[in-house]
């Protein structure tokens, strides 16, 4: 088994030593993991820094205290996939941020597309986001990542159309083959810059997104035979591309 993540706020410094971490960290390090000496942890920011370390003990019921080697930092990977995904039902808006986190996307926007039943406003709308976000760096801590993927504010139709606008590659899930006959495992695909997929909510993107996104230089491709959930579409299709791509080689 690999090493547990812990997340923290910076490094003092880049050369390594005794470090001590506390808070709502160290008391799940030390109360709910139990860490004893000599066990292996990993310390990240989850910004691509991190350290490997070795318990040395604990202080108390919450502080966990390591030596920490070297801090190094993991390269920004290329391409970068960017995940648009519609707000879906219920809890499944937080299932797909987990499964995109343990699968490699490196940054997921919310989006409130028209025929999205879930709206978010209001308190209700940051509250939302915050879970989004909550479940972003948990998920990226359980999957072992170093680099926790950015969950950005939801955005409007116009804002995706302008964040496709100035991607390497910018497609959009489609189920309808009538506009969509491509499939997104024969698209051509950069090796650097930037990916962005848009998933669509439940009952689709409607013609006018859709021709917004065109008209931004995206083009519609499927995914496969069978018609996936909103919340399970962006995994799969994220999967798909990081395969393809080599950065699961």
């Amino acid at each position: 088994m690999t090493a547990p993540v812990f997340v923290v706020p910076h490094f003092d410094s880049d050369s390594g030593g005794r470090y001590v971490l506390d808070g709502p960290e160290g008391r799940h390090a030390v109360s709910v993991k139990r860490l004893e000496a000599g066990e292996p942890v990993v310390l990240t920011d989850g910004q691509g820094r991190w350290a490997e370390c070795e318990v040395l003990g604990t202080e108390g019921k919450d502080r966990l205290v390591v030596h920490m080697a070297a801090v190094l930092e993991e390269p920004v990977p290329a391409p970068r996939i960017t995940v648009v995904q519609a707000l879906p039902k219920g809890d499944r808006g937080e299932l797909a941020v987990e499964t995109m986190t343990e699968v490699g996307v490196d940054a997921i926007v919310p989006w409130q597309a028209a025929r999205c039943i879930t709206q978010w406003k209001g308190d209700r709308g940051l509250k939302a986001l915050g879970k989004w976000r909550g479940t972003a760096r948990e998920a990226g801590k359980q999957s072992r990542r170093v680099r926790f993927p950015e969950v950005a504010d939801a955005a409007t139709t116009k804002q995706v159309a302008a964040l496709l606008a100035k991607a390497d590659f910018a497609g959009v899930l489609h189920s309808d083959f009538e506009h969509a006959s491509e499939p997104l495992a024969t698209a051509q695909l950069p090796r650097e810059g930037e990916i962005v997929l848009v998933v669509g909510p439940e009952g689709g993107v409607s013609r006018e997104e859709l021709a917004l996104f065109e008209e931004a230089g995206a083009k519609a491709y499927v995914l496969g035979p069978s018609v996936l959930r909103t919340s399970t579409a962006g995994t799969a299709a994220a999967a798909l591309l990081l395969g393809r791509t080599g950065r699961w080689s």
